[in-house]
């Protein structure tokens, strides 16, 4: 079979990170949103096996059919709305539910109309490289401030990374993960207790329908999951150089919400920071071989959701200076190559400039993150600089 043959130790290891950095930044998060609204110990353990099933299967089976690396994940600035709105007591676990099926509907419809992808192909590609670069930047920055709390840990895997990029530059990622691993054992610091043994199985919750959950909850978790997580994905996706059907992926994870939200699937959508592990040179040299790496992260997930309850706390018994420490070294190159990619061209360099900087300044308006705006600044500057000339 021909993923076997592609399947590589650096594929692997890339898999695992995406896995390892996606869910120990969000997984506390997801837990404090189906809390507020009320979640019994078997509703936050489906919510886990909902998300683990439908970012995984969205991860595994179309990097398989297309042989691109095709990378998923759960909303994490869409779980922190839900928090925010269902600390206030206002809803139910049912209205919540039918909040996500309206959320993903209109998901849904975005991607099968096609309207996402024609505005995509709108944006400039050194745009869509500063971007890329403004929303990977604060992880390279957060690799580097977590020596102030764990200077050992921090310093041993830049300077095996370093090493590695030298002599074996194939497996640097996976040298500096095991050297963190190995540093953060010998001082104590992975906490073993966070591991339960358990299955994890679906638990079903009727949705209920309401004006109030429309405005309060369906149409910020749509506005947010677009524009904070599909926008900057198909950032990376462009900045990487694949050319992957936009709209249909829109439609698939807006698809598998719409079936998983029931469960507690409250929105799956194409990942940013995760998936630029998988795509970059990280994970193979060879670009028509990294769809492994995404595969790879597709069934770890798969076993996420089912094997939620361990698995989950398996991961997040790491330290978190090792977690943010591998997530900005393995993303290095990635930065490199989008900020190359932003400034090349004269014509778009200061627009592209601006895209970066309000990007990664991390400002959020009306509950929308900094990648968007950031767009919405660089098209404002191209718009201001060239509209008109010939």
């Amino acid at each position: 079979m021909r993923f076997f043959k592609d399947l590589s130790v650096s594929a692997l290891v890339a898999g695992f990170v995406t896995v390892l950095v996606g869910l120990t930044s969000s997984i506390a998060v997801v837990f404090q949103a189906a809390q507020s609204f009320g979640a019994t110990p078997a509703q936050l353990s489906s919510w886990v096996w909902a998300l683990g099933m439908g970012v995984g299967l969205c991860c595994w089976l179309p990097s398989m059919w297309w042989r691109k690396p095709v990378v998923v994940a759960w909303s994490t600035p869409g779980a922190a709305v839900l928090a925010t709105a269902g600390a206030t007591g206002a809803f139910t676990m049912n209205e919540a539910i039918g909040a996500f099926v309206l959320s993903a509907a209109l998901i849904t419809l975005v991607g099968l109309t096609g309207w996402f992808e024609r505005l995509m192909n709108r944006i400039p590609i050194a745009i869509a490289s500063a971007l890329l670069a403004g929303v990977l930047t604060r992880f390279g920055l957060d690799a580097f401030a977590a020596a102030q709390t764990n200077t050992w840990l921090v310093v041993a895997m830049l300077v095996v990374y370093l090493v590695g990029r030298r002599w074996v530059p194939r497996y640097a990622v996976m040298l500096t993960l095991a050297v963190g691993i190995v540093v953060a054992l010998a001082q104590g610091k992975i906490q073993w207790a966070a591991v339960q043994p358990g299955l994890t199985f679906p638990v079903f919750t009727m949705p209920a329908f309401s004006l109030q959950a429309a405005i309060s909850l369906a149409l910020p978790l749509f506005v947010v999951t677009m524009a904070s997580q599909n926008l900057p994905g198909v950032a990376v996706i462009r900045g990487t150089g694949y050319d992957l059907p936009i709209s249909k992926l829109i439609s698939i994870t807006g698809l598998a919400t719409l079936v998983l939200a029931p469960f507690g699937g409250y929105a799956i959508n194409l990942a940013a920071i995760t998936a630029a592990i998988c795509m970059g040179p990280e994970a193979h040299p060879d670009k028509a071989r990294r769809y492994a790496a995404a595969v790879v992260c597709g069934v770890i997930y798969v076993l996420i959701g089912c094997f939620g309850v361990v698995i989950a706390g398996l991961l997040t018994a790491f330290p978190h200076e090792l977690v943010v420490a591998i997530a900005g070294i393995a993303l290095l190159g990635t930065i490199g190559n989008g900020l190359f990619m932003a400034v090349q061209s004269e014509q778009y360099r200061e627009a592209a400039l601006i895209t970066f900087l309000v990007t990664v300044s991390g400002v959020a308006i009306a509950g929308v993150g900094s990648a968007f705006w950031g767009v919405v600044a660089g098209s404002l500057a191209l718009f201001v600089q060239h509209y008109g000339k010939r």
